[in-house]
């Protein structure tokens, strides 16, 4: 078990190779200030970079997951929106942008744990994971409409993979609150409990069963030819198949799957996908 702080803002423990990432300023209900976005990019590209970790689960210590941006916090400094709005060219993301879509470029599922208020930029983090797992009487809203403004965090690119178009607008341009059982209706969220941390976990030590290889291949498969033409998602599948099929970790699973009698072995670190 290895646990480490980020700016105080982010505390991420690896235990058994699932990362944990909570998010630490409950005291604030986990709102976003500049710390805690670069936090969250620093935290993203570490856990990009460990081949060994197998999952992540993220979760807000405190009564909330995040309540959105802090900000009286972020308007103090004149030079913070230029900060979280720079790029270098309009199809990359901004700082603001990568604390959501960041998420999806880890080769490991990334599970979000929603309870509380997951408002605003909290929501559109919890978009870029690749399972929500809120709580029934979580508080959920696209709030930016209620300050004038677009989300415009990168929850976009999941929105359109998750709601329909009307069901999307209508919550951005309302900034309606909802609750767990709402959001799981609209397809917000992808299972809702009373204990969402438990079935988080129990998600993520399902999917270590699996080859770490074909779970990584999957993800990126998926968040690649969703909605690409038909022949890239038929050469992806052909080229992810041959590299696994090359691979350590496959071998490894299908010895287990054919001695289910016996201790299972242990998988190798992925390959980088």
């Amino acid at each position: 078990m290895t646990k480490q702080s980020i700016d105080k803002r982010i505390e991420l423990q690896i235990t058994d190779n699932i990362a944990h990432v909570r998010f630490n300023r409950a005291e604030k209900h986990n709102a976003l200030d500049m710390p805690m976005f670069y936090a969250i990019r620093e935290t993203i590209k570490r856990l990009q970079r460990d081949r060994s970790i197998r999952a992540v689960i993220v979760e807000g210590k405190g009564e909330d997951f995040c309540s959105g941006l802090d900000l009286k916090a972020v308007m103090k400094s004149a030079k913070a929106p230029l900060q979280l709005l720079f790029k270098w060219l309009p199809w990359q993301a901004n700082l603001a942008q990568y604390v959501s879509v960041g998420w999806r470029k880890i080769p490991v599922p990334v599970i979000m744990v929603i309870h509380g208020r997951c408002w605003g930029g909290g929501l559109q983090i919890a978009l870029g994971g690749d399972f929500r797992i809120a709580a029934p009487d979580s508080s959920i809203a696209i709030m930016e409409s209620r300050w004038g403004l677009i989300p415009d965090m990168g929850g976009t690119v999941a929105l359109k993979e998750i709601l329909n178009l009307d069901v999307a607008k209508e919550l951005a341009m309302t900034g309606a609150i909802i609750n767990g059982e709402q959001a799981l209706g609209y397809g917000l969220v992808t299972h809702v409990d009373e204990d969402p941390y438990g079935k988080a976990l129990q998600l993520a030590q399902t999917i270590c069963q699996q080859s770490p290889d074909a779970v990584a291949a999957t993800k990126k498969l998926y968040n690649k030819s969703w909605w690409s033409k038909p022949g890239f998602a038929l050469a992806r599948e052909s080229y992810y198949q041959i590299k696994i099929l090359l691979g350590r970790n496959r071998k490894i699973k299908t010895y287990n799957q054919l001695n289910q009698d016996k201790k299972p072995r242990a998988f190798i670190n992925r390959q980088n996908w």
